[in-house]
């Protein structure tokens, strides 16, 4: 939510405090804003100047000689804007003018003819072109008559404003609006609150001859008001409101929809305005919308509509969804002269349900999803017709035809007093709590110890006695509560598992790993775009009421939004990669959830570039399966997992490439793989070649370990025996190892793989791997016939299991 610092004074006395101490101060009372953004800041040589005459210029078809007016002289200019005319006033950048980005003016020649400064549109002034008003969007900007010439052009563009950026949260949905904003600084500064009274000078002719109001579905709907103004003049607004509306974020219009905006802003009260001539009959029903009914809102979009939705009809066709957006066909346009004025009550939930179905937020749909003030519905009625009987010379007809009740009466809490100095550790005095209850303008007394507070309707996000002792905190000042401990409080510590998990990632960034924490949710496309170890049955959790289609799902696995990660890193020329993330993965065997999926945590890295640098004494080494590898068996190592772990080719894992992927077994069992992403889901994703692991980390962690236990230095050699084994291509070293160490007995100390050949010199179909095996005894020294029985012994175990036979 953006509010406008000058706006926002209207409200509140903000003298001698700056916009930053204000955002600081804001901050601090529990809403955060992110930035405190001045829109003029830099622009400097700025002033309004008056057109005095306007030709064209004799060398160029689309350029104007303009003799501007700027107060203390006149200089010519030359412009190329197609609005620009004698008679104006106009923002001018004088020669030596610094504008956004540093752009500074400077005097030129155009074709053949001189220019001593710069007529300006509003872009040119950094305004966002999105909410540029669409009359002066290809132009430059007009000001209205009263502009003195000469003078600073900044403040008639509202330039020299501050807006802060409020970060909303459901919380505190009550600031989205400047009046419940005023509210809020009111009390943080303990001022007063200037509230606008709007007073509707209404004809003696009745709305109700011109309208009728009926609400079929209650649930939804339990209100509905409409006005009727007539003799309107659609037309653009007034400055003033244009840069009321372009601070808060929102793009002029006309006066009309620029008035039910400007109350949307100032109220939090959504309105809709509709050509009643357009609307189709003088009847306004609210219902359910039918099955496959369609509608087309002011976007062009045409929108299948559903039995959850709720509509605005006239009798019989939708005309607006309710809560959300209105129909094109009643749109206002500049032959608009009757009004149909909407203002309403919709139920936040179905608002929420039909705004995420259709993909379609508004800032009428996230006000009404975060729940508005019942009493102010008819308030902002009555500001809006106001406004637009003045702007739009209409003419308001008497009363408000409604259906429905709106009126709320305030929420009453109570709660023993002391227990907010219980809760906060404080030492505040009864006057001290009701002091804060006066500032947030919330009646409240103590009777006794009790302490009885009547919550405004404006406030529903506070309903129970903790809500009340936060607003006492957050209003005393979160710096002012001291630091204190609960009574009986025990120490904390991490459990046995969670030093695992902390080991597991100090060991990754050890190694060169950056973590990544991603969504938990994806799309089933992504989900499925890799296959995992426990997928088999498993379906992807669908959420019932998405925000988007890309975070539609509860992941499967950490890998296809790592590799997002990846792939964002690369697009910023970010080629030596290795990231790891270690998070949850939820899996059902469900298609319709009857009980919460099974949760699992899993640790998931990737690795792409060079795991070297080419410098000066080495050559650069690119990363590939057996860095990625590497790195795991580092990490089972210090784990204590090394002789338990063994790994399996794996050629049908979905994503993985077939010849360099293998599955991780711990005591038998799957775990996880390492390996190649397949070439085809590398090029989809526009990777460079990237290998990746992902392995169930609460398998490694809880797996048992024999305590640690610290030997001795050895005091006796030992020996080594290399022997090159010639084996079928099917055969794989971890078998091979895994018959030595079985039959190597105690005196077999390190077994170690240094050499794979195949080719010239072997039959076909076979190869040869070479090991390096080492025995020692800690107790005495070995003699050569000892080792060279456990030796034999270990070679005949090879040839009887694995048909292994010495390389000759």
């Amino acid at each position: 939510m953006n509010i406008s610092y000058k706006w926002l004074n209207e409200y509140v006395d903000l003298t001698g405090v700056t916009p930053e101490e204000l955002a600081e101060k804001i901050t601090k009372a529990g809403i955060e804003v992110d930035q405190v953004f001045r829109p003029g800041e830099g622009i400097k040589g700025i002033v309004v100047g008056y057109v005095a005459s306007c030709r064209p210029h004799p060398n160029a078809d689309h350029l104007n000689l303009c003799q501007v007016d700027l107060g203390d002289e006149t200089v010519q200019i030359v412009c190329g804007a197609s609005n620009v005319a004698a008679g104006q006033k106009v923002v001018v950048a004088k020669v030596g003018a610094v504008l956004p980005g540093g752009v500074k003016i400077k005097r030129a020649k155009l074709r053949g003819e001189v220019s001593e400064g710069m007529i300006c549109s509003l872009q040119e002034l950094g305004v966002d072109p999105r909410f540029v008003p669409k009359e002066v969007a290809d132009g430059i900007y007009i000001l209205d008559e009263d502009a003195v010439v000469g003078d600073d052009a900044l403040p008639y563009l509202n330039l020299d404003d501050a807006v802060l950026g409020l970060d909303i949260l459901p919380n505190s949905a009550h600031c989205m609006n400047m009046i419940g904003a005023a509210y809020e600084v009111a009390a943080i500064l303990d001022r007063d609150v200037r509230l606008p009274e709007p007073r509707v000078e209404e004809s003696d002719r009745p709305a109700s001859e011109k309208v009728s109001v009926a609400v079929e579905a209650p649930d939804g709907a339990p209100f509905y008001g409409a006005r009727i103004i007539e003799g309107v003049k659609v037309a653009p607004s007034p400055k003033w409101l244009q840069n009321k509306l372009i601070a808060a974020g929102v793009r002029p219009i006309n006066n009309i929809v620029d008035v039910t905006n400007y109350v949307l802003m100032e109220y939090g009260q959504p309105l809709h305005a509709f050509d009643y001539d357009q609307f189709g009959s003088d009847r306004v029903v609210v219902r359910r919308a039918r099955e496959g009914e369609t509608i087309t809102t002011l976007d062009g979009v045409e929108r299948t509509l559903s039995p959850e939705d709720l509509v605005i009809t006239n009798g019989e066709r939708p005309v607006a969804i309710a809560g959300v957006m209105g129909g094109a066909d009643s749109e206002v346009t500049e032959t608009t002269t009757t009004i149909l004025l909407e203002a309403a009550l919709f139920d936040a939930r179905s608002v929420r349900r039909t705004s995420a179905r259709l993909g379609l937020r508004t800032e009428a749909s996230q006000r009404y999803e975060k729940g508005i003030d019942p009493n102010r519905v008819l308030l902002a009625a009555d500001r809006a017709a106001a406004l637009i009987a003045d702007l739009a010379g209409g003419t308001v007809r008497k009363g408000v035809v409604r259906a429905g009740a709106y009126r709320a009466e305030p929420k009453i809490i109570e709660m023993p007093w002391t227990k907010i100095n219980a809760v906060l550790g404080t030492a505040l005095s009864q006057n001290d709590v009701l002091a804060v209850f006066r500032r947030l303008r919330f009646d409240a007394r103590i009777e006794g110890e009790t302490l009885v507070v009547a919550v405004p309707s404006r406030r529903p996000d506070v309903s129970i006695p903790e809500d009340l002792i936060e607003e006492v905190g957050r209003l005393y000042g979160y710096d002012h509560v001291p630091a204190t401990l609960p009574d009986r409080a025990s120490q904390g510590m991490l459990t046995a598992y969670q030093k695992k998990r902390r080991a597991v990632m100090r060991y990754m960034e050890g190694s060169g790993f950056y973590q990544a924490v991603n969504y938990s949710l994806t799309t089933e496309k992504k989900a499925r775009s890799i296959s995992y170890v426990e997928e088999a049955g498993h379906t992807p959790v669908r959420l019932a009421m998405p925000m988007s289609e890309d975070r539609s799902v509860l992941r499967l696995g950490l890998l296809p939004e790592l590799l997002e990660t990846v792939r964002y890193h690369l697009n910023r020329r970010i080629n030596d990669i290795a990231l790891y993330e270690i998070g949850k993965v939820f899996l059902t065997e469900e298609a319709a959830l009857t009980d919460l999926p099974k949760e699992r945590e899993r640790l998931a890295g990737a690795l792409t570039g060079r795991l070297r640098p080419t410098d000066w004494h080495h050559d650069a080494r690119p990363v590939d399966f057996y860095a990625a590898k590497g790195v795991l068996e580092g990490l089972f190592d210090q784990l204590g997992l090394t002789e338990r772990i063994e790994y399996r080719a794996a050629s049908e894992r979905t994503g993985m490439h077939p010849g360099r992927t293998a599955d991780i077994l711990l005591d038998g069992k799957v775990i996880g793989f390492v390996g190649q992403v397949h070439p085809t889901l590398q090029k989809t994703l526009d990777l460079t070649e990237t290998v990746v692991f992902e392995v169930d980390v609460e398998a490694l962690l809880k797996a048992d370990v024999p305590p640690v236990r610290y030997q001795a230095l050895p005091r006796y050699p030992a020996i080594a025996r290399d022997i090159a084994l010639v084996v079928d291509e099917a055969v794989t070293a971890g078998q091979l190892a895994a018959v030595i160490r079985a039959s190597g007995g105690p005196l077999l100390k390190d077994i170690r793989l240094f050499d794979v050949y195949q080719g010239e010199h072997l039959p076909a179909g076979k190869k040869s791997l070479a090991f390096s095996l080492t025995y020692l005894d800690p107790e005495r020294t070995l003699t050569d016939e000892e080792v060279a029985a456990v030796h034999e012994r270990i070679l005949a175990e090879l040839k009887e299991k694995l048909g292994a036979v010495l390389r000759g």
